[in-house]
């Protein structure tokens, strides 16, 4: 069977810089505070009404094929990862095709909902695909637009300070070598504490989830018989309730758990083990975790890639931003054993274990 292997791969980040100092300007907080919990110093926001998910997919593809010796018009099949979509539906996966101009072809299109693990699950899907010689030239993305919606007060501080924008492109081909590409992946989720890290408005069913949970559950919803407002509530416009929801504390607990688990379980699966490791990419999600489990796999400080101080938490975005980054400054080189791994809203948490070249 063949093996799937990056071909190519590349990112883009818009060009505003936002600082920590310029958002103590309108909330409630300190560049102390944030870099304390987070190691954030600063982020990228897009321009808005001119740059968006789709676009800075694009713009990351484009990079990517040129390094994989392509063109876009070679891609026969799309995978899109991303929580932030230019549309509630369509997926940014067809948006993507027309913004390359190859709506002419027959190029099949998939959209991925796995928040922070979006890009490891899609290359997951990718190498699939690949190795069974379905197809030859898969796009994975994974790309945010956060900052279109953040909630940008006091109320908003905890979660609006963590994330920013950005995208990550990589093409997928199949190899013969068997001692290059992808060497295992590994994909887990457990729904039980969804709630937890959620973007619950606008939706059509929070309330009975809710409900179920024995929480909150009046959205203000109209009833039944005088259908009007599905999305949105004149209660969710006044509370905030159509803004992201994070219990900080609780979902750090599960990742520094389940980070290092799923990132034996692929070595394993491999017959490898933490001190064969030549690079980990963690999902930027907070730098304490990534240096908890740095420490948990005893691994140098040049063996991980941290880039959450520059970029903050592009969630989907951020393996293959950081990916690529650490590609670029030399630091995964052929033959380099590369392990990905991500724990996010699901809670979902994934590894990808490749052998770099």
């Amino acid at each position: 069977m063949l093996r799937s292997k990056i071909a190519g791969i590349g990112y883009y980040v818009p060009e505003r810089v936002v600082k920590n100092g310029d958002l103590v300007q309108i909330m409630d907080t300190t560049d102390e505070w944030i870099q304390e919990r987070t190691g954030i110093q600063e982020r990228r926001y897009g321009r808005k009404h001119e740059e968006t998910t789709t676009t800075m997919a694009a713009a990351a593809t484009r990079i990517a094929c040129e390094r994989a010796g392509i063109r876009p018009e070679d891609i026969d099949f799309i995978i899109f990862a991303t929580l932030s979509p230019d549309y509630y539906f369509p997926g940014c996966g067809v948006l993507v095709q027309r913004e390359l101009g190859i709506t002419h072809r027959e190029v099949g299109a998939l959209d991925v909902r796995n928040q922070c693990s979006g890009f490891v699950y899609a290359l997951s899907v990718a190498d699939q695909f690949v190795r069974t010689g379905t197809y030859k030239n898969v796009l994975v993305v994974g790309s945010e637009m956060h900052s279109m919606g953040l909630d940008f007060s006091t109320r908003g501080r905890n979660v609006t300070v963590i994330f920013g924008d950005g995208a990550g492109a990589a093409i997928l081909q199949p190899s013969d070598n068997p001692e290059r590409g992808i060497l295992a992946t590994k994909l887990h989720s457990d729904g039980t504490y969804a709630e937890k890290l959620a973007f619950i408005n606008p939706g059509c069913h929070g309330g009975y989830h809710m409900r179920k949970l024995g929480e909150e559950a009046d959205l203000g919803y109209p009833p039944v018989e005088t259908p009007g407002e599905i999305f949105f509530t004149p209660r969710m416009l006044q509370e905030g309730l159509y803004y992201p929801n994070m219990e900080g504390q609780f979902v750090f607990k599960m990742a520094v758990q389940k980070f290092p688990e799923v990132i034996f379980e692929a070595l394993q699966a491999a017959g490898l083990t933490s001190a064969d490791l030549d690079m980990l990419i963690p999902h930027q999600a907070n730098l304490r975790i990534s240096q908890f489990v740095q420490k948990k796999l005893g691994l140098r400080d040049d063996q991980v890639w941290n880039n959450i101080q520059r970029f903050g938490n592009t969630t989907a975005a951020s393996i293959p931003i950081a990916l690529c980054e650490a590609w670029e400054a030399g630091k995964i080189k052929d033959g380099d054993l590369v392990c990905l791994a991500a724990f996010g809203s699901g809670f979902t948490w994934a590894s990808a274990l490749l052998r770099w070249g």
